[in-house]
């Protein structure tokens, strides 16, 4: 590869960052609170010497990741580079709302969903009918990309109509603006995307041995003015539109099985809006060029950061019992365009699952508990503790923060009737 210049990493604190998150001295997870800052604001310090960078953000949900990368919750933007482990494994990880009108009821909706829906490992099995491409000109993309290979496209084909596992869910609740039932999808790109985050990885990594051989690996990035760069950029837009119809063909399923008539033969809807909060953004500026907004769990607020979304709503899904919230926003000094994608967690999943087991109360009772009132539902049939609204932080902490940071301005409310999520035990799925 030809290299024009080589790169050292800054001194620490030569770029700086801003804070939208503070830890609440009322709370009583303060403590912990307080060194999950600690951890993200120690992982955004040492993130904040790669070369590349020029400004970034962090938001009121942000935990570390237990990396050297980016955090959760992180915004960094990039001058003439594109960062694999800045977007990770799960590309394009996003929501998308449906208001399927008000004359139906949530429990109907959610027995439609689940029987369309697909969740845990792998694709959908072909004995069990798998979705067809509904826009050809998305398959030949991916054929011709050299990035992509024959096991990506058939990986795309399969995993089309699947949502994974973790905390991935299609959430059933209802407008408070327009009273319509609706249905939200939270997933990403599957198996399809983590094949090109791998490849990325590898090709930033070689860069990264030329340009700055001290930068830890998790950090290398691609110039975006290479061909590999220009290629990269491609292949990032082909698994958004991927991803997108994804979430369109799952939404088309629902409503289909309800004779609702929404979406046309492209899965187009108007009554559908979506944004992704793990993805990439690009901007062009006279002085600076090229920049790239990378957003590790953050949800873009800026119309020029999703030309083709034909709305100014953004999705902020925070936990199963509490409301989507819809927010519209701007850009400003210290948001760098970005809001919240979530709560976040103020402890690893394993780390919740040992508190909650120091209770004493089975997985059962815990789940009776937190979970009342409300219809939820886990695909494999088996409770995951470390999904329930305790497993994260406050939610009305992260909407008191976004309004004291300037993070977006809710405009509607989807009220939860109930969610369907992977569950746990993988090895339980059943096949659909």
């Amino acid at each position: 590869m030809p290299v024009e210049a080589k790169f050292e990493l800054r001194e620490e604190g030569e770029v700086d960052y801003f804070r939208n998150i503070a830890a609440d001295p009322e709370s009583a997870d303060f403590e912990f609170e307080s060194k999950n800052i600690g951890d993200v604001e120690s992982a955004m310090t040492r993130l904040m010497r790669t070369p590349t960078l020029i400004a970034g953000a962090v938001m009121p949900d942000a935990c570390p990741t237990g990396s050297e990368s980016i955090p959760v919750g992180g915004v960094v933007v990039a001058r003439n580079a594109i960062h694999p482990g800045f977007h990770s494994a799960d590309i394009c990880c996003s929501v998308m709302a449906t208001d399927l009108g008000s004359g139906l009821d949530g429990e109907t909706v959610l027995d439609v969903a689940e029987k369309v829906t697909h969740f845990g490992k792998g694709g959908r099995k072909r004995s069990a009918g798998v979705f067809k491409f509904l826009c050809p000109l998305l398959e030949s993309r991916i054929r011709e990309n050299p990035l992509f290979s024959k096991g990506d496209l058939k990986k795309a084909q399969l995993h089309l109509g699947t949502q994974g596992d973790g905390n991935h869910f299609l959430f059933v609740g209802r407008s408070q603006s327009s009273g319509g039932v609706v249905v939200a999808t939270h997933h990403g790109s599957r198996a399809f995307g983590a094949s090109l985050y791998r490849t990325g990885m590898e090709i930033a990594n070689r860069w990264r041995l030329d340009l700055c051989p001290e930068l830890h690996f998790e950090n290398s990035w691609i110039p975006y003015d290479s061909e590999e760069g220009k290629l990269y950029w491609d292949a990032l837009q082909i698994v958004r539109e991927w991803t997108k119809l994804n979430h369109q063909v799952i939404h088309r399923m629902v409503a289909e099985k309800l004779n609702l008539d929404l979406f046309d033969s492209q899965s187009r809807s108007e009554a559908a809006f979506w944004n992704e909060h793990n993805f990439v953004f690009r901007k062009s500026d006279q002085t600076e060029g090229d920049l790239f907004y990378h957003a590790k769990g953050a949800t873009p607020l800026e119309n020029e950061f999703l030309p083709d979304a034909g709305d100014s709503r953004r999705l902020i899904p925070l936990n199963m019992g509490q409301p989507i919230l819809v927010v519209q926003g701007k850009a400003n000094e210290t948001n760098l365009g970005f809001a919240p994608h979530g709560a976040g967690r103020n402890r690893t999943r394993t780390q919740h699952k040992q508190l909650q087991y120091l209770t004493g109360k089975s997985d059962i009772e815990l789940f009776a508990e937190e979970t009342q009132g409300l219809d939820v539902r886990f695909y494999s049939n088996e409770i995951d503790i470390s999904e329930l609204p305790s497993a994260y932080k406050n939610a009305k902490q992260v909407q008191s923060q976004m309004k004291e940071f300037g993070l977006g301005q809710v405009v509607d409310r989807v009220t939860p009737y109930g969610c369907i999520m992977a569950g746990g035990v993988a090895n339980r799925f059943r096949g659909k």
